[in-house]
């Protein structure tokens, strides 16, 4: 059984606070109609808890929930400025690493017509799909200078409190710097043994499974929200054959 939060515990005190002082109120002078200064005083004083109960709690509560959907929005925000400037390019080298790339990009080939039931098969197959990468050394050196570049970009992106909200993002950005970390410091990719590649490989994996799933969510997002932004996304999917931003009949 949930333990009672503070505002259910403040609701109850305060519901208890008016029963007892109309209570006392009929007790000590009786419930006869007339008005008088003390029948007004303990009106007053009645009415009090359940004027404290609808300003502190229900008011508070419904400035909260805007609080925070205005958060998400400034949140997601920064997730497509992510995507636009970095996110995409390195979701789309790494399904050129997928060995079977042309089976995900069926799978993750989103259109207008898609519904949360897509999205969430979609999801599914995601889990179970991110371990047949097979990174070859010219990638495994893109990817090292791709994330080299944008280093700075992703320590912005970090201090925004804002953006690190998402579980899944925060997820990301770690797996992002420690495969920053492990490519940076080889020098040279070749000659490397299976199982460092095999080490690698896992690196890339991880993100790959996370940035992939954050790409769907934020994709599902801007279909039922933003239609426009949506549109051009799917042009410049990174699971699209190929990707052409100009827009053809």
């Amino acid at each position: 059984m949930k333990k009672f939060t503070w505002e259910m515990k403040l609701s109850l005190f305060l519901i208890a606070a008016c029963i007892l002082i109309y209570t006392a109120k009929i007790l000590i002078i009786g419930d006869d109609g007339q008005s008088n200064t003390v029948t007004y005083i303990f009106n007053a004083l009645g009415f009090l808890p359940l004027n404290v109960l609808l300003v502190t709690l229900i008011l508070n509560g419904l400035l909260s929930m805007r609080a925070k959907k205005e958060q998400q929005e400034k949140m997601k925000m920064i997730v497509g400025l992510f995507f636009s400037e970095f996110g995409s390019e390195l979701l789309r080298l790494f399904v050129r690493c997928d060995k079977s790339r042309e089976n995900i990009c069926s799978v993750l080939a989103v259109t207008k017509s898609w519904t949360k039931q897509d999205y969430a098969a979609a999801q599914d197959v995601l889990e179970n799909h991110c371990s047949r990468l097979s990174p070859e050394t010219a990638d495994l050196i893109e990817m090292r200078n791709l994330l080299d570049s944008h280093h700075e970009f992703l320590l912005r992106l970090v201090e925004n409190p804002v953006f690190l909200e998402h579980g899944k993002i925060t997820e990301l950005m770690q797996a992002l710097f420690h495969l920053g970390e492990e490519l940076a410091g080889r020098g040279d990719f070749c000659g490397l043994p299976k199982s460092d590649i095999g080490h690698l490989t896992g690196d890339i994996s991880r993100v790959y499974c996370t940035l992939a799933s954050v790409w769907l969510s934020h994709m599902e997002y801007l279909g039922a929200n933003y239609p426009y932004l949506f549109s051009l996304s799917l042009r410049k999917s990174p699971f699209a054959e190929k990707a052409d931003v100009v827009v053809r009949e």
